[in-house]
């Protein structure tokens, strides 16, 4: 996570995203960078628009549902909420939606 960082640091800061660039930054954290995958994040981050990329990633649908798991939320949710719908017809209930 720290190389994805790195490359957040000199977006932000207007600079390339350059393997030096990248093994300087982490050298400074204290970390000891990778040169393949520093060079790997260089090359995927060719030509890819990050301000666009992180607000895509902010709100990602997706992201929540591993926050759930992590919050400590019951894991017998799911199957208390499919006993419902089968309790209610399951899907030959929805045939009166559509007349």
């Amino acid at each position: 996570m720290e190389y994805v960082y790195a490359a957040m640091l000199l977006h932000t800061a207007e600079k390339d995203i350059e393997e030096k660039s990248v093994k300087a930054i982490l050298k400074a954290a204290g970390v000891e960078a990778d040169a393949g995958r520093v060079k790997a994040l260089v090359a995927s981050l060719d030509g890819v628009d990050i301000a666009d990329a992180m607000t895509t990633a902010v709100a990602a649908p997706a992201a929540a549902a591993p926050a759930a798991a992590a919050s400590g939320a019951p894991a017998e949710e799911a199957p208390a909420e499919e006993e419902e719908e089968e309790e209610a017809g399951g899907f030959d209930g929805l045939g009166s939606l559509f007349g």
